[in-house]
């Protein structure tokens, strides 16, 4: 059983949608989402630097739009399941057609800059525990006020809260993690500092009519499946400031028989999960173009 999932931010870097404007249509299609968005995809996707796609209101409908076109590109597939994490459910959530492209997009725009404007009220940010019990890490988070704002699994735990006590963590490390490594976000997701941001997306959410999935959908808010499309934008809307719980998603995976796991683009970090947690699954991450035969290859094997 295949699962398709999708990345979240962080994942982006300068010019990684640069070989995917070669395939026909791409480039078509992303000046029409920019238009509709009033973001120029293109521009970020191929000569924007470091510094400019980090900026959470740029980053977000970036991945969406990154996660949809590589997606398309692979043809006519239906996984057993897909799930995405943190934005990246913007994308599970179209590939499973609850939105479409064009929601999607809007709605993730939305998000940003409202993420955006939440994380400019306090200086905050993200890091990652590398190594460590789970739980021995989560206590001493609380312990520096901090956050766990994404438990990944595979002995990955990301804090949030603010740089002072970020640096108090760097500092003071959880027994047995290996390293404190700083993200390349612009604040603290996935907690109390988003809450203004829930308000601004569960009104700008009122505008759409979601459809039911028509695959399988696993959420980041406790790994259940969700059949109910107006269920899963609340949850869409509701997890900004709530923990993404990515180790969970991987145990239901787990529990639907998954075989193979598919990365869309700008793939890498939940492969890299996955062979950890999911021993004997097969993945693959979508990077660029030349990964098209080898995913449609693991589709051919893995899908039912």
């Amino acid at each position: 059983m295949l699962v398709l999932v999708a990345p979240g931010q962080g994942a982006q870097t300068p010019g990684f949608l640069t070989p995917w404007l070669d395939l026909p249509g791409v480039e078509d299609r992303l000046r029409a989402w920019s238009d509709a968005i009033g973001l120029d995809l293109v521009h970020y996707g191929t000569h924007a630097d470091a510094d400019e796609i980090r900026d959470t209101a740029i980053a977000q409908p970036l991945l969406v739009a990154a996660g949809l076109v590589s997606t398309a590109a692979l043809g006519a597939v239906t996984p057993g399941a897909v799930a995405g994490h943190s934005v990246g459910e913007f994308t599970a959530a179209a590939v499973a057609g609850v939105l479409t492209d064009d929601d999607a997009l809007a709605l993730v725009r939305r998000r940003g800059l409202a993420m955006a404007e939440a994380a400019a009220i306090t200086e905050t940010g993200m890091s990652a525990l590398l190594g460590g019990d789970p739980d021995v890490s989560v206590a001493h988070l609380e312990r520096l006020g901090l956050t766990p704002a994404n438990i990944n699994g595979a002995g990955q735990i990301v804090a949030a809260g603010t740089l002072e006590q970020l640096a108090a963590l760097a500092e003071d490390k959880p027994e047995g993690v290996r390293k404190v490594v700083a993200l390349k976000v612009a604040g603290a997701f996935h907690t109390h500092h988003m809450s203004p941001a829930v308000d601004a997306l569960a009104e700008a959410a009122k505008e759409l009519s979601p459809a039911d999935p028509k695959i399988t959908y696993v959420s980041n808010k406790d790994g259940r499946t969700v059949a109910a499309g107006g269920e899963i934008v609340d949850r869409l809307v509701g997890q900004v400031a709530n923990p993404v719980r990515w180790d969970l998603c991987m145990e239901t995976f787990k529990e639907l028989g998954v075989t193979a796991l598919l990365e869309v683009c700008p793939g890498g970090t939940l492969t890299g999960l996955a062979k950890r947690a999911l021993p004997g699954v097969k993945t693959l991450a979508l990077k660029t173009p030349d990964d098209l035969d080898a995913a449609r290859e693991l589709i051919a094997d893995h899908s039912a």
